[in-house]
């Protein structure tokens, strides 16, 4: 077995109840990201990582695998990504399974396409990164950015106060859509984010935290426009 997907997939939610299964536009939120990672045809298993028999059968229904249930220990809300990613290989392992590359792809990621998925495997191959991920450029210079202490407005940075925006570095940050990791850096490192980490650069209609309903009804009208619907 050389490459899978894996995503991470927990019943619980706080923010959004039922997070993983909500419905955004015409099905669940997880069959987008079960899709891409099977249209991409990079893996030889997409298998979903759950401890909830309902995400288990609506996985299941879009294409995904769930040969075994997550465990307690990383299903509550101080199980790290790593952790469930951890567990995930050892099951593998002991099936005798051997898995070059992995990439874990959040279960709330409906913008993601399968071709940035193959930029990202192209680009841990030919490149020996540790692991590559997507981000997204800030859109105001993050450098003169205000910190509140009191009702009163600070500068984190006041010596860039008279700057030009122009003048001052890019700055990204994390798409929250996908990690490609070579599993034999993982299991040695064990964190998606290394001295020796990749990255795509997306643009801003390509990804969209989700995190409250109205970043839901964001990225609804993001799907809308980045696949010409109405």
């Amino acid at each position: 077995m050389k490459n899978i997907a894996i995503i991470p997939a927990r019943g619980g939610s706080k923010r959004i109840p039922r997070k993983n299964l909500k419905s955004f536009l015409d099905k669940p939120i997880i069959a987008y990201s079960i899709e891409a990672a099977l249209k991409s045809g990079l893996f030889t298993e997409v298998m979903v990582s759950t401890d909830d028999a309902e995400i288990a059968e609506v996985a299941r229904k879009y294409g995904a695998q769930v040969p075994f249930l997550r465990s307690p220990e990383t299903s509550d809300d101080f199980a790290t990504t790593a952790a469930v990613l951890l567990e995930v290989l050892e099951n593998y392992k002991v099936q005798g399974k051997d898995i070059t590359y992995a990439c874990c792809i959040y279960p709330t990621a409906p913008l993601l396409q399968s071709e940035t998925l193959a930029q990202g495997y192209e680009l841990i191959q030919h490149q020996n990164f540790d692991t590559v991920f997507p981000v997204l450029k800030y859109s105001y210079p993050i450098w003169r950015s205000l910190k509140i202490e009191e009702s009163k407005a600070l500068l984190n940075w006041p010596e860039n106060l008279t700057k030009r925006s122009q003048d001052l570095p890019d700055a990204y940050h994390d798409a929250g859509q996908f990690y490609w990791f070579n599993t034999h850096a993982f299991l040695t490192k064990q964190a998606l984010f290394t001295d020796n980490s990749g990255v795509i650069t997306l643009d801003e209609l390509e990804a969209q935290d989700i995190d409250t309903l109205t970043d839901w009804k964001l990225a609804e009208l993001k799907y809308k426009l980045l696949h010409n619907l109405d």
